[in-house]
């Protein structure tokens, strides 16, 4: 292959751009004990979605120490911090999120939270059970490193701690979109956007990515189904709105396997909750199906939900009942641009070894990262927190779910270096 002579310079500056500053790489090391005291405090006083009054506190009292422009209550609980560099020059935002999950902790650890709360009417403990703890002690980390070598800094960092990741409470917004309509990207206004998400599955040391499509849309959808109460020793003088969901349910499968283009993207559906009846012998009227749509083909996602909508009445209707669905988009495919990935992978590369760094198929996870990528490039990649030797990691969500703390490391370096690096390329 033969390389023009500006072709030659790129490559050689692109590679040369990610080698980290020896005192740089001094002043990560000397606060990682901070970082992962930051986390375990994070970890022990976990806030629900829109509930993160106390850790927004903590973020912006550290920024403040740094002399940073800080903004509070952004989308409620968020917390934006801005660093000026000592030059001029473009602006990128490195994002973290902040909000717990209404999961019980098993985990047997000196900081295992305990809280308690009520949650849309059931008692559940609250955990840190996805890793965000863990992101917002990186990046409070890097806010420290860059806010002393404000020298080093051609343009402005701009800090998003964003709240309600999991998603706002029925009946509330929340989020990386109210962040965003109310200007978490302008003033002064984003050139590019960054984040990470540790993970349980990937070893420590380990970074993965994928340009393009890596994270599926999300779509929440409830389907009310109405039948006819009746006694349960003579099903035939009503209509049984169970047995209706149990063949919306089976039907919707069919969307799946016989009108998705598999080719073109992974697709999911699935119930998570049905809620339907009182006592054992009494067919019921009503049920309510709440459940989620994953994809990563915005074709085969219009597809779905136009099937979908079709189907859930009409089988109601064949089986005597009524049925209606409706759709709430939690996120939009978390997409990672390509020149800017592309851009921005030695600086992966030389931080955490070339060896280190794996390109990765999509999954059908989501992420409202997201939304911010569909008004700036943006670039999000996965940080391995699974311990070396270990195979059997708690997924995501789960009571067990945990988290290696010497990961964390690496997300602070690369985070940093990744400011740097675009802004100074």
């Amino acid at each position: 292959m033969k390389y023009t002579l500006i072709t030659m310079i790129l490559l050689l500056s692109y590679g040369a751009q990610a080698q980290m500053d020896a005192d740089l790489e001094k002043q990560i090391a000397n606060i990682e004990a901070q970082v992962i005291e930051w986390r375990r405090d994070f970890h022990e006083h976990p806030e629900l979605s829109n509930r993160e009054f106390k850790t927004a506190e903590k973020i912006a009292a550290h920024l403040k120490s740094l002399g940073l422009e800080v903004q509070t209550g952004v989308a409620k609980t968020g917390v934006v911090g801005v660093l000026k560099g000592d030059n001029p020059g473009k602006v990128v935002a490195l994002r973290a999120d902040i909000d717990a999950l209404p999961v019980t902790e098993r985990n047997d650890l000196p900081f295992k939270s305990t809280v308690k709360t009520d949650f849309l009417g059931t008692n559940t403990g609250v955990m840190h059970a996805c890793g965000h703890d863990t992101h917002t002690a990186i990046l409070m980390g890097v806010a420290e490193v860059l806010s002393k070598n404000k020298d080093k800094i051609n343009g402005t960092v701009k800090f998003i701690f964003q709240p309600a990741e999991e998603g706002p409470p029925p009946g509330e917004k929340g989020g990386a979109s109210v962040m965003i309509e109310e200007g978490v990207l302008r003033n002064p206004d984003v050139d590019a956007i960054f984040g990470l998400h540790i993970n349980s599955g990937t070893p420590v040391g380990t970074i993965r990515y994928k340009p393009e499509g890596t994270m599926a849309a999300v779509e929440r959808f409830v389907i009310n189904v109405k039948g006819k109460q009746t006694h349960g020793s003579a099903p035939w003088s009503g209509v049984d709105p169970i047995l209706i969901s149990a063949k919306i349910i089976d039907g919707l499968q069919t969307i799946i396997s016989r009108d998705s283009k598999l080719v073109d993207g992974a697709a999911v559906i699935t119930v998570g909750k049905i809620t339907s009846g009182v006592r054992f012998n009494i067919i019921p009227e009503t049920a309510e199906l709440i459940g989620t749509i994953r994809t990563l083909d915005a074709d085969m996602k219009a597809v779905i939900l136009k099937r979908m909508g079709e189907m859930v009445p009409a089988i109601a209707k064949a089986y005597g009942g009524d049925a209606t669905i409706e759709f709430q988009n939690n996120t939009a495919i978390t997409y990672n641009d390509p020149a800017l990935t592309n851009q921005m992978l030695p600086t992966l590369q030389n931080i955490a070894g070339a060896d280190h760094v794996e390109l990765v198929k999509a999954t059908t996870g989501g992420e409202d990262f997201s939304f911010f990528q569909e008004v700036v490039p943006g670039f999000y990649f996965f940080l391995g927190g699974q311990p070396l030797g270990t195979t059997d990691a708690a997924p995501h969500h789960t009571p067990d779910f945990y988290i290696d703390e010497s990961g964390m490391l690496l997300g602070v370096k690369v985070m940093s270096q990744l400011a740097l690096d675009y802004l100074n390329k």
